[in-house]
């Protein structure tokens, strides 16, 4: 019957297991709530770790059926997601969106305390470090904080030039010494 797959349809027969009311299911670690007991079982794989969906191609786990369907579009490079306005194609829907308030100069995250509008929520959360002069990544070399990972990526070229200087100016450094017709691995020691 046609009928009993409208939404409408389906919304009533669920309240007539749930007596009208919605049925509330709570996670027992942090307490978040859901209406739908499937939604609470994929979001307790984020306390548990378990990640039950796996790549096939290279490995890689998920939490989620659909997060590997996202991810298998690496390796076939399927991009099914056009932006009507330029035509670019994206691997996933929200970057489709998040790519098209760039186009309407939409900026629907905005600062509570300087009231600066951002195209995505990770560019707020960023720009908060600002206010607060946080500093979350540390250098493991020389303790030398930052507020973006970025900077401390940069910021080890430093070490990675320190340590190459050092190696080739102490006895560390080998050389090859031709012994006859075999090679031998020898210490060299500047003097």
């Amino acid at each position: 019957h046609e009928d009993s797959h409208r939404p409408e349809t389906l919304q009533v027969h669920i309240k007539s297991h749930t007596g009208g009311k919605p049925r509330i299911y709570s996670c027992d670690v942090c307490g978040k709530k859901f209406t739908m007991s499937q939604h609470l079982d994929v979001h307790k794989r984020i306390h548990t770790g378990e990640k039950p969906y796996t790549c096939r191609v290279c490995g890689k786990n998920f939490r989620q059926i659909g997060n590997l369907d996202s991810h298998m579009r690496i390796h076939t490079g399927e991009k099914p997601f056009i932006c009507s306005l330029c035509g670019k194609r994206f691997r996933q829907k929200i970057s489709l969106e998040t790519h098209e308030r760039f186009h309407k100069k939409e900026k629907p995250f905005s600062c509570q305390l300087c009231s600066k509008g951002f195209v995505q929520k990770i560019d707020l959360k960023r720009h908060m470090l600002t206010h607060t002069g946080e500093k979350p990544y540390s250098c493991l070399v020389c303790g030398k904080s930052y507020q973006e990972k970025r900077s401390v990526d940069s910021h080890m070229k430093v070490h990675d030039r320190e340590r190459a200087t050092k190696e080739t100016s102490t006895t560390t450094h080998a050389a090859l010494q031709i012994t006859g017709s075999s090679l031998k691995r020898v210490k060299w020691f500047p003097y």
